[in-house]
């Protein structure tokens, strides 16, 4: 391999794969999981998903607008750490796009051990039954996982073009894929449904049709259901490889968040269309679901094995977009100096930071090996959760302070220039994210465990305080070593 240089980013993302970026890393597990499982977590939300999911778009919405405004003005690789650490506080900036940082690690490593069992399920249906016993064998979970990782570390190091080749295809197969279940979903019904089971299983079912509202219940869903907007942040992370970035960017921002908005709401309406809410909630509390499962009864074989192969794609495309945005992360921190300089290294060829993303991909790995050997994944995403509501909480304040910590950049904002528009947009966006960061901590705190641990909550605090000692360490290194750091953090990191 060539020799680190100082060589720096260049900007050969457009608009189509910035929105890819986006739409990847935010489509994954949550669309063919998440609000069909949500019955279990949140027992009594029963009929009342689909508004709770467009409840959680309001904050996600509110947080992509404060993204885009900001990305029109600092249009950097490590996107919220660069809005954070120069429109609100250095400190601040570091220590919660660390924990972000972290999060995202984690589940990049969860993601890509959760995909073989999807794997595993589109051989079962095609009939492979001993390729399918292969994959349930632990070490072969692990290599599989391992690498798809480790592909995709490859793919990024290659470059934008590289990049653009793996994700652009997957991500029109994925919604192509996906389309099937929204078409099958309006094109059946809950008769349709009732007379599959009946047929398949000889067991009859009797719908309910309503339930009673729960304000508690409704707000414990939509803080659950707002995970599924996370990862449009990804694209922010690409703003120093991004043609054209003061447009680019806060375009692609909202067409991703946009486009997987729209498409989530049409995914989840056509499977409740067909299959009974109540049905749904029965089947979650005694085994895992998901809607390739539940749409198994009305499907031919031939489309049940398609829309699996779409739920496996949808978890892969995470991969690619999700190490590109750790990788920028790190790349921003080692620019200022917050960690070692040697990771901001640029490929001379390539043009790529190939040590952050090869470092991102062995974080991966770890995540990888603790999904194997602890049995639970969801700690990791409850994780990730709780970095990027804080995260979406400070770029929301960001907007509020960046007028007053940093005038000159706050100039340069060319999407919302109206200062009023702005505080709207801050202020809406920090009340929502409060609230919503409020409940997920009050429900994951008070939630039954075996051991302390098993809370997110204490696991991203002792991550925080870890990226405290960390920052104080190379802050104080730095100003011993004569760095203007109000300059540093006032200005944006050169090109």
């Amino acid at each position: 391999m060539a020799q680190p240089t100082s060589t720096k980013l260049t900007r050969k993302l457009g608009l189509l794969a910035l929105t890819a970026t986006g739409v990847c890393s935010m489509l994954g597990a949550s669309i063919n999981v998440v609000p069909f499982m949500i019955q279990r977590n949140v027992p009594g939300i029963g009929p009342y998903v689909l508004p709770a999911f467009a409840f959680a778009a309001v904050p996600a919405l509110l947080a992509a607008f404060a993204y885009g405004i900001l990305a029109s003005a600092m249009p950097r690789a490590g996107g919220s750490y660069i809005y954070a650490s120069r429109g609100l506080n250095p400190y601040l900036g570091f220590v919660a796009s660390f924990s972000q940082w972290f999060g995202l690690s984690i589940v990049i490593g969860v993601i890509s051990y959760v995909t073989v069992p999807f794997i595993r399920d589109v051989t079962i249906s095609l009939g492979w039954d001993e390729f399918s016993n292969t994959l349930e064998i632990g070490w072969v979970r692990v290599s599989i996982a391992l690498l798809l990782i480790w592909s995709f570390v490859v793919v990024n190091v290659k470059g934008a073009k590289s990049y653009e080749r793996a994700l652009l295809p997957m991500m029109f197969l994925m919604f192509g894929l996906g389309a099937i279940v929204i078409i099958a979903g309006f094109s059946f019904n809950t008769n349709d449904f009732l007379d599959a089971l009946n047929s398949k299983e000889q067991r009859s079912f009797s719908p309910v049709d309503n339930a009673d509202f729960d304000g508690r219940i409704f707000l414990s869903a939509a803080a659950l259901l707002f995970s599924s907007f996370i990862g449009f942040d990804s694209i922010a992370q690409a703003g120093g490889e991004a043609k054209n970035p003061t447009k680019s960017l806060p375009k692609a921002i909202l067409l991703a968040i946009l486009s997987v908005g729209c498409f989530y709401f049409l995914f989840a309406k056509a499977v409740y269309h067909t299959v009974p809410w109540s049905f749904v909630a029965e089947e979650a509390m005694t085994k895992d679901i998901s809607a390739p499962g539940l749409l198994s009864y009305v499907l031919p074989s031939g489309l049940g094995v398609a829309i699996l192969i779409g739920a496996a794609i949808a978890l892969i495309n995470d991969l690619p977009a999700m190490l590109l945005s750790v990788s920028r992360l790190m790349f921003a921190w080692a620019e200022d100096g917050i960690f070692p300089k040697k990771i901001a290294n640029v490929h001379p060829k390539r043009r790529t930071p190939y040590i952050a993303i090869i470092a991102a991909g062995l974080m991966a790995s770890v995540g990888v090996l603790g999904s194997h050997f602890a049995g639970d994944f969801f700690l990791g995403i409850d994780i990730m959760v709780t970095s990027m509501m804080v995260n979406f909480l400070l770029m929301c304040i960001t907007l509020l302070t960046i007028k007053k910590a940093n005038p000159q950049i706050s100039s340069d904002i060319s999407v919302v220039k109206n200062r009023s528009y702005q505080k709207l947009i801050g202020w809406l966006g920090t009340f929502f994210l409060t609230g919503f960061l409020v409940i997920h901590t009050y429900k994951d705190l008070t939630a039954e465990t075996d051991v302390w641990y098993y809370h997110s909550t204490p696991i991203w605090l002792i991550v925080m305080a870890l990226a405290s000692i960390l920052f104080s360490f190379k802050w104080n290194q730095l100003k011993k070593s004569g760095v203007d750091l109000k300059k540093r953090f006032k200005e944006l990191p050169i090109e």
